[in-house]
């Protein structure tokens, strides 16, 4: 989660929070948190850009409007590291947030684990069918294209040279 949004949720200026974590920085090694690059940075602005247009038309580049531009590089924190940010920012909104955002990362995680326990029971699944009954294997490929769809290529937009 990027700074900026992790201030938001816990109700204070992201100047704020980013003071409390270099006040204690060794609280926060590199796999708990780190910060973008000024390319990640532009390329992160540009999306965000993008997807808050009303209208159907999208964004080639992000033209940052006067007043706007990159001062500081945001601080991305890994589930570690939001959890460390309870320890250093000790509101009680703080506290109460930081314990939301820790059990949704919990909700992901058993997702995922749901997710690749069905996987496998479908893969235990396909073979046996796989001796039986021919036929299944179509409804098995299609059933592993849902579970894995493809990955979709990155286009760059824009003006090559």
């Amino acid at each position: 989660m990027l700074d900026r949004d992790l201030a938001k949720l816990y109700g204070v200026e992201t100047k704020r929070l980013n003071e409390q974590v270099k006040r204690n920085i060794k609280r926060f090694p590199n796999d708990f948190m780190f910060q973008l690059t000024k390319e990640e940075t532009i390329i992160l602005m540009s999306q965000i850009v993008t997807s808050n247009h009303d209208d159907n038309s999208r964004s080639q580049n992000a033209t940052l409007k006067r007043g706007k531009n990159i001062k500081y590089l945001p601080y991305a924190f890994t589930e570690n590291g939001v959890a460390m940010l309870s320890s250093v920012l000790n509101s009680e909104k703080a506290i109460n947030v930081n314990i939301q955002i820790m059990r949704a990362f919990t909700k992901l995680r058993e997702l995922m684990s749901s997710h690749k326990e069905l996987k496998e029971k479908i893969e235990n699944l396909e073979r046996k069918f796989k001796e039986h009954d021919k036929n299944f294997v179509i409804v098995f490929e299609a059933i592993r294209k849902l579970l894995d769809p493809p990955e979709k290529p990155n286009k760059k937009i824009g003006f090559h040279t």
